[in-house]
């Protein structure tokens, strides 16, 4: 019962995990304007992203225009693409697995399998969790550097955006179902052999001492 609800609790977290690494991937707000300086006019603010880059006037309209071509991406840019989708898919996969082999269902109704299905899902999710923590961080640790560089112009340094911080907190989140899925998923087949074993060498104990 105490195992069941853990699952419960792990495939809550990785849900929500899921959803914030969805979010990381759409939303773009990797980067946003950094008013430093002479670079002061509040006009507008520039958002990038892992697919666009946006325009915010200060009227609340919003322009967005997709990069012209991947070849004039940054190499962490690129990266960050494909690791975020991989744990993306990874994510669905593992939860799917989760729900198969999990002790609430009955798709798969031997017991000694359970455990096992289930550390092959918390595999799967402590892994998306990297792939999302890596590019978001990466990303972070760039616009970090730009930022403190003093030959980057003014108008050229970025903030870090949310998107930043919710990728964090989902990859966060995955790691945190995939390490208790860890903890729990253990298999139960020894100590039931042990137990058989006991009681079959009792029960023909008897028999050799008395006819």
């Amino acid at each position: 019962m105490g195992s069941a609800a853990v699952q419960v609790v792990c495939v809550a977290l990785g849900i929500l995990g899921l959803i914030a690494a969805v979010v990381t991937i759409a939303v773009p707000r990797w980067k946003v304007s950094a008013f430093i300086g002479q670079n002061i006019i509040t006009a507008q603010v520039q958002e990038e992203g892992l697919w666009m880059e946006c325009v915010v006037q200060s009227t609340g309209q919003q322009q967005c225009k997709s990069y012209d071509s991947l070849l004039i991406l940054s190499s962490d840019l690129q990266a960050a693409r494909a690791m975020t989708i991989i744990s993306c898919m990874l994510a669905v996969l593992s939860l799917l697995i989760l729900c198969a082999g999990a002790d609430f269902t009955t798709c798969i109704e031997n017991e000694d399998v359970k455990p096992k299905v289930s550390l092959v899902s918390a595999i799967g999710l402590i892994i998306a969790g990297l792939l999302l923590i890596i590019p978001v961080s990466w990303a972070a640790n760039n616009i970090i550097r730009d930022f403190n560089n003093p030959l980057v112009a003014a108008s050229q340094k970025r903030e870090l955006g949310a998107c930043i911080f919710v990728g964090w907190g989902g990859g966060t989140l995955l790691l945190l179902a995939g390490g208790l899925l860890c903890c729990f998923s253990r298999p139960r087949s020894e100590g039931s052999s042990g137990t058989a074993k006991y009681y079959s060498n009792s029960a023909s104990a008897p028999s050799k001492n008395y006819v």
